[in-house]
């Protein structure tokens, strides 16, 4: 089957410019990522009748499964390899392979506080104080200008923290003059500070006279026939314009959830399916994550009028429940949001008019809450139409059972099996099964699916926080062993942050002065 009228449209509107696209089944979900040197060629490639008679099963399961697509522009090549690796990693295409690990593009770090600060590499961006550039998605160019950034401005290539005059003795980039040594007091603090500082800027972008004086050594070593002293300069010249290149750094993902072509309809024909009263305007979503029991986190979404309210999205860390349990994480978070939303109208009810139970709206009067009343977008998170939970009879149980406690039965609450898409509703033994083409069923997916990205995305933030504690692998010579103790007695970074010298100092393996050096490594490292 060729390509549908609307993609031969959108091709149409594709730019000759860089940037990337995302493929969609017909439920909306991003099932691909790619980057193009040009959108308008590389993404008509797909829909060429020749590709489908490739070898490559997977590429043509990939053509059949592609029902829409999205794009975006970015400025060069680089930003594109940037943006889809971004990407990737958020939404975790089923056909895409790079990227969905948790490696990621380098940075360059310093920190400004620590006693004789240092450029080194890393792939997380923490809030540790410390200046980041980049990320760089080129880390044989970074590498190179990072040793010229070192030779040019005279800076520490070692590890040690506060190096010494014993590491200096063994130090090559002080007896090659790479280094100003400060060390041994070869020159002030403040001095090499400003040493610091000036390759910052030169980091920053400020490096036109650098490019201009390289390009005039390889002139004049042409001109001297030394060719291969040339193609170094070429080279490093290359590596240093790649490096200094002004990239975008994408803090927000230029993509919003697939909307159906009429969301009235959906909620008119969804309303009709489960036998409500009304059309359920607001709709809440709600997804269990979890690895192996642990990083237990839940999310709950927010649709209203078939579209994401993201001002009313929640996320919540389960607390009660031990090892890997999803009813009583589902019914966990069913106590906590809906005994604060009632808590919440009662305070309401004191200060207004508006009755509990009312439905919520954006910027106008509606109508369709479980009491049937109108309410107006001033009016504090409100009462459901719809309850959605991802899963089948057990956690629609687990969730039943806390509305009844909580005296809102009354609220209409149904599971999304995501095997077989089977819709369990209370009471009725047998699963409803909706058409694949049903805008109603199209509906609560999306629902269901941007519940499981908000909850794996906050799952995936406390992973990361995690690894954050790896802020002491940068301490020198530390070890498994030690790092492990120390976490043993303090628990966290942030509470040996706040232990004195002495305390550290009891922690096996550390002396005085180890305790000391780590202390102050620690608070050179301190957010803001």
């Amino acid at each position: 089957m060729l390509a549908a009228d609307h993609i031969r449209k959108k091709l149409g509107t594709l730019p000759h410019k860089p940037g990337i696209y995302l493929m969609r089944d017909r439920f909306g979900t991003v099932i691909y990522v790619g980057k193009a040197r040009d959108l308008r060629k590389r993404v008509s490639q797909y829909f060429q009748p020749s590709r489908r008679l490739g070898w490559d099963l997977k590429f043509k399961a990939l053509i059949e499964a592609i029902a829409d697509f999205d794009f975006h522009v970015v400025r060069s090549e680089p930003e594109a390899l940037l943006l889809e690796g971004k990407l990737i990693k958020e939404f975790h295409p089923r056909y895409n392979v790079s990227f969905r690990d948790d490696k990621r593009f380098l940075l360059l770090k310093v920190n400004l506080n620590d006693p004789i600060p240092r450029f080194t590499l890393t792939r997380l961006r923490q809030d540790d104080g410390a200046r980041y550039f980049g990320p760089f998605p080129n880390s044989g160019a970074l590498r190179s200008t990072l040793a010229l950034v070192r030779r040019q401005y005279h800076l520490r290539g070692c590890r040690p923290l506060t190096p010494t005059e014993r590491d200096y003795k063994h130090c090559l980039y002080a007896h090659l003059k790479y280094c100003t040594a400060p060390c041994i007091g070869n020159v002030a603090r403040e001095e090499y500070l400003g040493q610091v500082k000036a390759a910052c800027e030169f980091l920053a972008g400020q490096c036109s006279e650098m490019q201009e004086q390289l390009a005039g050594e390889m002139q004049k070593a042409a001109a001297a026939q030394d060719y291969e002293h040339a193609a170094q300069l070429r080279d490093m010249l290359a590596d240093l314009r790649d490096t200094t290149k002004k990239v975008s750094r994408f803090e927000r993902v230029p993509y919003s959830l697939p909307l159906a072509l009429d969301p009235e309809k959906d909620l008119v024909e969804l309303g009709q399916a489960l036998g409500l009263a009304a059309p359920p305007l607001r709709i809440e979503g709600i997804d269990i994550s979890n690895i192996s029991g642990t990083f237990k986190v839940a999310s709950l979404v927010s649709f209203h009028r078939g579209r994401p309210d993201r001002a009313n999205y929640r996320r919540f860390k389960i607390r009660s429940v031990e090892g890997q349990d999803d009813f009583a994480s589902v019914a966990e978070v069913v106590r906590r949001r809906y005994t604060r939303l009632l808590k919440e109208s009662k305070v309401q009810s004191l200060t207004s008019k508006v009755p509990e139970g009312a439905a919520g709206g954006e910027g106008q009067a509606v109508e369709g809450g479980p009491a049937g009343q109108a309410v107006t977008a001033s009016s504090p998170p409100a009462f459901p139409d719809l309850i959605l939970i991802d899963g089948g009879k057990g956690q629609l149980g687990a969730a039943r059972a806390e509305l009844e406690k909580l005296g809102l039965g009354r609220i209409p609450t149904i599971g999304l099996a995501k095997e077989f898409e089977e819709i369990y509703r209370p009471g009725e033994k047998e699963p409803l099964r909706l058409s694949h083409d049903s805008g109603a069923l199209k509906l609560l997916q999306r629902v269901r699916d941007e519940s499981h990205r908000f909850a794996n995305t906050f799952n995936a933030q406390l992973r990361l926080r995690k690894i954050s504690e790896s802020i002491l692998d940068e301490f020198p010579n530390i070890g498994d062993r030690r790092k492990a103790a120390l976490l043993k007695k303090f628990g966290s970074v942030q509470r040996m942050r706040l232990a004195s010298v002495e305390k550290i100092a009891e922690v096996p393996g550390f002396g005085g002065k180890a305790a000391a050096e780590l202390k102050a490594f620690l608070d050179a490292r301190a957010a803001p």
